[in-house]
């Protein structure tokens, strides 16, 4: 999630501090992506270096406010008029976990794949009820909770069709007789070079 966008369209809106920055991304998303007040002051000073906002006034009770300038607004725009690519190369823990596991013997992979899917059911069990407890939405900051809620909800019954899928898998491979492979003997091209004893 880029941090730098949401504050530069949060800034749209009008000059803020720091601490305020927080308080609004946290509102507007629902509190679902906790975002450190370091981290808002090190993006204002990256966004500040880039031209993209500016130190605006010091209120009387000596916070600096910042405030977006053209070159802001024109990256605000861009970025929500355009989608969100995702990347082809997974750096999905899960998965690069699984792909692992598969690899190494004695490693039971539906146990793996059984811890995980009860982690994730019960992820998704919170996730339902608190999307219940706020469903008809009284604000445009109760909606956009609910959106990233229902975005979390997704994901999670996506992952646990994944694991089940996976399994299926597994099961297939372990019937046609794969079994992990040992680690190959085959010198490496490039490593660091064994230390000398003397």
């Amino acid at each position: 999630m880029s941090i730098r966008q949401s504050l530069l369209a949060i800034l749209d809106q009008g000059p803020c501090y720091g601490y305020q920055l927080r308080a609004e991304f946290d509102r507007r998303t629902g509190s679902t992506w906790p975002v450190n007040v370091g981290q808002i002051y090190s993006t204002l000073e990256r966004l500040e270096r880039d031209g993209l906002v500016e130190r605006s006034e010091i209120d009387s009770d000596g916070q600096i406010h910042y405030a977006i300038t053209g070159a802001g607004t024109t990256e605000v725009a861009a970025w929500l008029g355009s989608p969100v690519v995702r990347s082809g190369a997974t750096r999905d823990e899960l998965a690069i976990k699984l792909a692992i596991a598969v690899t190494l013997p004695g490693v039971d992979i539906a146990r793996v794949i059984q811890i995980q899917r009860g982690a994730t059911l019960s992820t998704l069990q919170e996730l339902t009820r608190a999307k219940n407890a706020t469903d008809n939405p009284e604000s445009s900051d109760e909606l956009a909770g609910l959106l990233v809620l229902d975005s979390l909800i997704f994901a999670a019954e996506a992952e646990v069709r994944w694991l089940d899928h996976s399994e299926t898998r597994l099961a297939r491979a372990a019937a046609a007789g794969l079994a992990p492979a040992p680690l190959t003997t085959a010198v490496p091209k490039r490593g660091r070079p064994a230390k000398v004893q003397s």
